[in-house]
């Protein structure tokens, strides 16, 4: 029987490789002929509201607090903001849509192969893709591809450096919406691929042919139609991305509910072993999170030390729980007599919010003389008991109703340190004599929890902050198999507040599965994403199904799926189809089948793709097949070199060679990638910026989920000036922006950085208004962002510059001529501006973007 305990109230990619058994797996992993990585499972984000920080800086950034009679407005946005040099955007990093989608499309309108039928009767054939045209999806894409055509000729198309593919997010909702269809689909009773607008169609008897394997299906009539302008008024004739939806009303044994978004349980599994600092810090944060509740969510509380405690929300007047010992995984007699006894541990926010502020308020610092590292922490046992009481009472799955909550159930880990204490924990000591051995049984026993979470429709999220290591190999086996994420922070201030309520609030939804069907000259390669191959009795099957299908963890707005493909040979025909099926549950309870059809074109010419190619998708590609080979440090390394190669690889087999000369010209149609790829090898993700392995093991895992758009602002930051009138323009990453008059915001992903130049720092009222609208920029840039980013702000010349500087590409260096072709503003400055601002610069051995290249014997594309 738990024990009682009662206290007066006072005022913390997994990335999977799935290879399909059919395919060639001698060419998996994105390498030079390098095996296949194993398989791997990355934790999931999502955007949500925002907490709105506060437009002033923080104590501890670096910079004194203006006194002004009046707080400084907000900024001005140009409209757009002004142009910037290549090789960045000056809209958001969204590359153009793909090829079916244009209004412009080049696409081959002639009809593909005739129909042949035994019986030789004649029908009238209905190809729908003659003179249709659609509305792009550039501002939020479900799919993106790595180029807008595919090479004909196999050898040339599978040049491993750079390779071709697609980022498909299957949870983004687009605006504006698909189109919806309530009924169930037309599927191809062959291969499984869905009827679409690239099928032709027989319009007197209603059947259509797949464009995937070329069979014959019927449409039980529907298809049926005198023209084929009748035709388009159906959305999946008509429409590259269409939603089959199926609502719980039509699900056979539903139980009505509210049309409201139904509110999954949440269970805080808080560290009990905090210094006073922290405490306080974490309480702040932990009040504001229960006040952003929903107020139908269903919240409990769990600490944990040495001991579990479970919170009982019937107590009003003290904050009173249960304790269980944290030695040893909890039985089943005493889960049963915790959860059958009197005490209510998930509450209604609505019922308990004042009951909920004073457990948070009774938390106390760590009492005893003991160093963080040493603490007892049993963190598997306090997981264990936050799971048994969201699942509750086993009576409520009979009579043969099942509970089906709206979404994932969600666990959040606030998390000051490492499990060193009962089931799955390790030694305190890493020079302890059987660590490593330890450390394996625990690793097996973390992921063993996480996939019993999964099971059980839990999501772990792991929140973890402060100085403490909290050894995060231990701890990512845990979020990674329930679908979670695992973040870290500086402290437990203001982004872990943020990172609170987002992981709380995003959408998830679940039973995802998606599948991949390709033309036949076309085979999925790789995929990098969360989630893991799927088992052949979890989806429908049919006779010859060729689908890549993979099993997704949770399905979340800024997941994303990188997609490699090959060809299996040169390709005779005129074009090749792709297509994407999502399914999953919505937490509206309704089951969803997304389709997205795309064709695309084939073309003999080299020229021509390589003018198709999208640089920062194809960018995107290949950091996360590199990425997910960087295991360890010393892996990191060995990709920096392997992005080297990748570099030459395509100026030799792509670029021409210089008449006379050893060097190669990089092809000028890929300007803006070889720059990408620069700022991936000397960034965090591959480079020495970041003082702890665990940061970067973090960082990667994140990566290899993100959507696009934050896997690019991770690759490659975006660098704003701040301008008179509160305007900014975009510029390329260079340290030329740092000019001393000047205040600069730099993006990059997970981090973004406020630097204010000396000149303008010395001028209170000007760099207070400078100042505001940088951190006004900083937040509406970042609102949706999950994880949300940390924003720094520092001054010129102070010692946390260096974050900002490491970012930049160091062209300070690089002649006159090469400088302003690549970073035009310089053009602007006077001749004094630009003496100051060479004189400016330290000393240091970093090669720049040009000199990098010349290195390497290729010369670097012109900017366009």
């Amino acid at each position: 029987m738990a024990n009682r305990q009662q206290q007066s109230s006072s005022g913390g990619g997994y990335s999977s490789t799935i290879s399909p058994s059919n395919l060639d797996t001698s060419k998996l992993g994105g390498g030079f002929g390098a095996p296949p990585p194993p398989p791997l499972i990355q934790p999931n984000q999502i955007p949500s509201p925002s907490i709105k920080t506060p437009n002033l800086p923080s104590p501890g950034n670096g910079i004194p607090l203006p006194h002004l009679s009046t707080p400084p407005g907000p900024p001005v946005f140009s409209s757009p903001l002004q142009p910037a040099a290549v090789p960045f955007r000056t809209s958001p990093a969204t590359p153009q849509p793909i090829a079916p989608y244009s209004s412009n499309s080049s696409l081959p309108t002639s009809s593909p192969p005739p129909l042949n039928f035994s019986n030789g009767s004649q029908h009238q054939t209905s190809d729908l893709t003659e003179e249709l045209t659609f509305a792009p999806h550039a501002d939020s894409p479900n799919l993106l591809f790595s180029a807008h055509k595919v090479l004909k000729q196999k050898k040339l198309a599978n040049v491993p450096s750079l390779g071709f593919g697609a980022i498909v997010s299957p949870g983004w909702e687009v605006s504006p919406g698909p189109q919806i269809i309530q009924r169930d689909p037309h599927r191809c009773q062959n291969c499984g691929a869905y009827a679409n607008l690239y099928c032709n169609i027989l319009l007197g008897s209603g059947q259509w042919q797949c464009v995937i394997c070329r069979n014959l299906n019927g449409s039980e009539g529907e298809y049926i139609a005198p023209s084929k302008e009748e035709l388009r008024n159906l959305p999946e004739l008509s429409s590259p991305l269409v939603d089959y939806i199926q609502t719980p009303t039509r699900r056979p044994g539903y139980v009505p509910v509210s049309e409201s978004r139904i509110s999954a349980p949440i269970v805080l599994v808080i560290d009990e072993c905090l210094d006073e600092q922290h405490v306080q810090h974490l309480q702040s944060s932990l009040h504001a999170f229960v006040d952003s509740l929903p107020p139908t969510t269903k919240l409990g509380i769990v600490l944990y030390g040495r001991m579990v405690s479970v919170y009982d929300f019937s107590e009003e007047s003290v904050a009173s729980a249960d304790v269980l010992p944290g030695d040893k995984s909890p039985s089943e007699d005493t889960l049963r007599a915790l959860i059958y006894g009197t005490g209510v541990y998930l509450s209604t926010v609505h019922a308990s919010l004042s009951v909920a502020h004073a457990i948070l308020s009774s938390l106390t610092p760590y009492k005893q003389n003991v160093p963080e590292v040493q603490r007892d922490r049993c963190l598997g046992a306090a997981v264990e008991v936050a799971l048994a009481i969201i699942q509750g009472p086993s009576a409520e799955m009979s009579r043969g109703v099942v509970k089906r909550p709206g979404g994932n159930s969600r666990i959040i880990v606030c998390a000051g340190g490492p499990c060193t204490y009962g089931p799955g924990s390790v030694p305190h000591s890493l020079n302890h004599p059987n660590y490593l051995h330890l450390q394996k049984s625990a690793l097996k026993w973390m992921d063993n929890l996480g996939c019993e979470a999964h099971r059980r429709n839990t999501v772990v999220d792991i929140l973890c902050a402060g100085t403490c290591p909290v050894r995060v190999p231990l701890l990512q086996p845990l979020t990674k198999s329930s679908g979670g994420v695992l973040i870290l922070h500086d402290d437990f201030g203001e982004a872990f507040g943020v990172n609170l309520q987002r992981a709380s609030s995003r959408a998830a939804g679940s039973h995802g599965l998606l599948e991949i069907r390709c033309s036949d000259s076309i085979f999925v390669s790789q995929v990098v994403g969360p989630g893991e191959e799927a088992h052949v009795d979890s989806h429908e099957s049919f006779k010859n199904d060729n689908a890549v299908a993979i099993q997704m963890l949770s399905v979340e707005e800024t997941q994303s799926f990188a997609v490699s493909m090959e060809n299996r040979a040169d390709i005779k025909s005129n074009f090749v189809h792709f297509q994407f099926a999502i399914q999953y549950s919505t937490v509206y309870q309704a089951d969803i089948s997304r389709v997205i059809t795309v064709r695309l074109p084939t073309v003999d010419s080299v020229s021509a793709y390589l003018e198709s190619i999208q640089d920062e998708v194809a960018a995107v590609l290949i950091g996360k097949r590199t990425l997910l080979q960087a295991k360890s440090f010393n892996d990191a390394l060995d990709m920096r070199l392997t992005l080297d190669e990748r570099i030459k690889d395509v100026a030799i087999k792509f670029g021409s060679q210089v008449p006379k000369s050893k060097l190669y010209r990089y092809p000028k149609e890929l300007s803006q990638l070889p720059e990408i790829l620069f700022h991936l090898r000397r960034g965090p993700l591959l480079g020495s910026i970041l003082g702890h392995e665990d940061e970067r093991t973090v960082l990667r895992s994140l990566f290899l989920n993100a959507s696009f758009d934050l896997s690019l602002r991770m690759l490659a930051p975006r660098c704003l000036m701040h301008r008179e009138g509160g305007t900014f323009e975009e510029l390329p990453a260079y340290d030329l922006a740092m000019q001393s008059d000047a205040a600069v915001v730099l993006d990059h992903g997970t981090d973004v950085f406020i630097w204010l130049g000396a000149e303008l720092a010395a001028q209170e009222g000007k760099s207070a208004a400078a100042l505001a609208a940088c951190r006004t920029l900083a937040e509406e840039l970042t609102e949706l962002r999950f994880p949300a980013p940390r924003i720094l702000a520092f001054k010129e010349g102070s010692s946390q510059a260096r974050y900002f500087v490491s970012r930049l590409i160091p062209a300070h260096k690089d002649p006159p001529y090469e400088q302003e072709a690549r970073f035009p503003q310089l053009r602007t400055l006077s001749a004094d501006e630009r003496t100051k601002l060479k004189s400016s610069f330290l000393h240091f051995d970093d090669p720049s973007f040009c000199e990098w290249m010349r290195s390497l014997k290729v010369l670097p594309p012109e900017p366009t």
